[in-house]
């Protein structure tokens, strides 16, 4: 329990310097942009005098240091900011796009945890043999394909040329159509799982493999126990806590790879909202998705942390 405690607070008094780093960080590097988030809003036809209105209205006449302190104070009071000509409120797109990128993220770890166990497993029972050697392969070239380029090539392949899966269109809540949902999410869901599939995939078989040539599993099996109760009960649960280690970082490149795979797809989510806001040159709009991206990001590393904690017998005795 202190080892819970001391490592929960720990993160918890770091939690507002990492926010308020990236924060400043993004606001900084926006501050170099050459465009006119007020010709952006208003067009190019607009008057001097209205562009003068409008950015002294958001304040984009100010310092940028002074932008940023101001925005500071806003997030205080809860006030992310508005962005465009319409004064759209950031946190209302937020809040719209933000379950969106964690649907996607959750079905796409759903999809990398279940191949990694199954293949990571079959190939540390079967190590040095063929099925091992066809696994490591196909887990070789998994990690070496990038998400972007198979989500293109999975619109090609399953939409155009089959006509199976849409890899565009409205995103169907899932209490309303649940086949409809799936379908519309199968396709970005299996481009962001598959890279991390081959990395867990080989962290299992690591890790499995390990945990088969121990002493335990030798007495444990000359003494009569099935193999199949010793891996089940023993070895794939002590197995699993190396990969517990690394689902933090994984979960986090899997929330970075939604945010571009959701403008492949054209889902509305965080990518899609910081895409828009790129290209219009919504500095508030970016500044609020990138923030609330990594937020997450940093409480979901904590999480796994704690669980690391918990799972692990080793740090749960010190």
């Amino acid at each position: 329990m202190s080892n819970l405690l001391r490592l929960l607070g720990g993160r918890l008094i770091a939690l507002p310097f990492m926010a308020l780093g990236v924060t400043f960080l993004v606001f900084f590097l926006m501050s170099f942009s050459q465009y006119d988030p007020a010709v952006a809003a208003l067009g190019e036809n607009s008057t001097p005098e209205a562009l003068a209105a409008f950015r002294h209205e958001m304040g984009y006449d100010l310092p940028w240091w002074q932008q940023f302190f101001n925005y500071i104070v806003g997030l205080f009071h809860g006030d992310m900011g508005v962005y465009g000509v319409n004064k759209d409120s950031v946190a209302a797109r937020v809040a719209q796009a933000f379950p969106v990128t964690l649907q996607l993220t959750f079905i796409g770890l759903i999809i990398a945890i279940v191949f990694a166990i199954v293949f990571g497993v079959l190939a540390a029972l079967y190590r040095d043999t063929w099925v091992d050697q066809i696994i490591r392969v196909v887990s070789i070239i998994a990690i070496a394909t990038p998400s972007f380029w198979l989500g293109v090539l999975l619109i090609y392949v399953l939409q155009i040329k089959m006509a199976w899966l849409p890899g565009s269109g409205d995103l169907v809540p899932f209490t309303q159509d649940p086949g409809a949902y799936l379908a519309r999410m199968a396709m970005p869901s299996f481009a962001l799982g598959l890279p991390v599939a081959g990395q867990l995939t080989r962290i299992i078989r690591t890790s499995m493999v390990e945990e088969l040539d121990k002493d335990y599993v030798r007495t444990a099996i000359g003494a009569g126990v099935p193999k199949s109760v010793v891996v089940s009960r023993n070895v794939f649960r002590n197995a699993l806590i190396t990969p517990v280690t690394t689902l933090g970082m994984k979960i986090g490149y899997l929330m970075g790879g939604a945010i571009v795979i959701e403008v492949i797809f054209a889902l509305p989510g965080m990518g899609t909202a910081m895409f828009d806001g790129i290209n219009g040159n919504q500095p508030m709009l970016v500044q609020g998705v990138v923030l609330v991206v990594a937020l997450a990001f940093i409480i979901i590393n904590i999480i796994v942390d704690l669980l690391y904690v918990l799972i692990n017998p080793r740090i749960r005795t010190v």
